[in-house]
């Protein structure tokens, strides 16, 4: 199985607010698959963010937002102001779920991959 990551992710550091279900929302992610929307929803509840969903017409993807409208994934991944489901802080390749490797002596973005 491929999992769909959205644009806007961690490639862009544009802070993109937009309504959702009527309410305004720092936009995380758009074009993703419900597998990937059920694992940033959860993280960002666990983290104290109010999320925001919707159904992005027949392909079937999600767009996602929280209503904190400082929040910036770029920042807030990069800086590891996030938490794991473990209490560990989240590193780029967890959140992108490129690997479940949380600590930075197991993953670092700079040398994931090699």
């Amino acid at each position: 199985m491929t999992l769909k990551i959205g644009k806007m992710s961690l490639n862009k550091g544009k802070h993109i607010v937009e309504e959702i279900d009527g309410v305004r929302c720092t936009l995380v992610e758009t074009g993703v698959s419900a597998e990937r929307t059920d694992f940033l929803k959860k993280l960002l509840e666990l983290n104290g963010y109010e999320v925001k969903t919707v159904l992005e017409g027949e392909a079937a993807t999600f767009k996602i937002g929280v209503t904190d409208l400082i929040f910036n994934p770029l920042v807030d991944v990069y800086k590891r102001h996030l938490k794991s489901f473990s209490g560990k802080r989240v590193t780029p390749a967890y959140w992108l779920q490129q690997s479940d490797k949380e600590t930075e002596a197991e993953v670092n973005y700079w040398t994931f991959g090699r």
